[in-house]
């Protein structure tokens, strides 16, 4: 089965020694999805300094627009990471009601354990997400899990009194406004070896186990499908979560009622998440701009010129929105990334050269 499952893009590169360090990179890609994910994964490449794994979870017809695409990025990129690509499945229930679980496919991310058995740690990213500065930062962050905590995730709101789960929930969630399972940072090694607490039965049961019945008894009460049933599995089970910050996983919501992500405001946006469609209409032109200009910047071109001056001048056009209005949460923490990245090649090319 897993043979089966496993299906590797050759890059143009030799493959890498087993050994080398790799930063598991997840995204379930279904429907309209494919040139979301790859903005995605172009944003990932673009900032990170470490090699790259992409895990891509995608239905059988967008599998080979994936391969060509990917491919046709310069090789100065592709060497950065390797790919697989996998099709959609579930292990436990019905297959076809998982599918349907709030949005096509977006119930895979729930058995990302399961299927990546060789896999010790991941990020999951949704489709509509962009990286504003390297993966490695929020990599790092699994350093900072203590002895029992085995995922992590944002709040889904910062203000319980506005968040959605403190008004509406007809379910059990995490502490007083629950989670946002858009960016998800999982030890997985962990995750298969844990017995949860549930509402099920006495004792605990792995996290195969657990899905489906759980999904079973909650599922006349819950409205945002897999991101609830990992809501109801946290409320349970509060010692495994490590809890991030807003600015990884900053959302419309943390500026279109007036700004509420202290730590954006501090440090800059570090991953935004651009969800409810928010890249392809005119809600908030902000997210938009910042999704076009990554989008339409060429490979090989220079950050400043082709990415960072164009995304200032986009903005200009913002300022009567309420995100607009606080440019330098999204533009701090992408200057800050450019100059490293630039550094870097400097002290590459410097390097080169001292050598002749």
């Amino acid at each position: 089965m897993r043979d089966s499952l496993h299906v590797y893009l050759k890059q143009k590169h030799p493959k890498e020694p087993s050994s080398l360090q790799c930063m598991h990179l997840a995204v379930v890609a279904c429907g309209d999805r494919l040139e979301e994910t790859l903005i995605m994964l172009k944003s990932a490449v673009l900032f990170s300094s470490s090699r790259l794994c992409f895990h891509i979870f995608a239905e059988d017809s967008l599998k080979p627009e994936f391969e060509k695409k990917l491919k046709e990025w310069p090789s100065s990129y592709t060497k950065k990471f390797e790919s697989n690509i996998y099709p959609i499945t579930f292990s436990v229930g019905n297959a076809q009601e998982w599918k349907k679980l709030f949005k096509p496919c977006a119930a895979q991310r729930l058995f990302l354990p399961v299927i990546l058995k060789d896999v010790d740690s991941l990020l999951y990213v949704d489709t509509d997400v962009l990286f504003l500065r390297p993966i490695d930062d929020i990599w790092h962050l699994l350093r900072e899990f203590n002895s029992t905590q085995l995922a992590a995730m944002a709040p889904e709101h910062e203000i319980p009194k506005i968040g959605w789960y403190s008004r509406f929930a007809r379910h059990p969630y995490y502490g007083s406004t629950g989670l946002n399972s858009g960016v998800m940072l999982m030890n997985l090694t962990r995750i298969r070896s844990t017995h949860f607490k549930n509402s099920l039965i006495p004792g605990g049961l792995t996290w195969e186990e657990m899905l489906y019945p759980l999904y079973q008894k909650y599922k006349n009460y819950i409205t945002w499908g897999d991101q609830d049933l990992l809501n109801i599995i946290f409320y349970f089970n509060p010692e495994c979560l490590y809890v991030f910050p807003c600015q990884w996983n900053y959302r419309p919501d943390h500026c279109m009622y007036g700004s509420n992500c202290r730590g954006a405001e501090d440090e800059g946006v570090s991953i935004l998440h651009g969800n409810r469609g928010v890249y392809h209409d005119d809600k908030q032109p902000t997210f938009r701009a910042l999704y076009e200009v990554i989008r339409d910047f060429p490979f090989e071109d220079n950050l400043f010129q082709s990415l960072y001056y164009p995304l200032q001048s986009k903005f200009l056009d913002t300022v009567h929105t309420l995100c607009g209005r606080i440019p330098q949460v999204f533009l701090k923490q992408i200057e800050k990334t450019m100059k490293k990245v630039y550094e870097n090649r400097v002290i590459v090319y410097l390097g080169a050269n001292h050598r002749y």
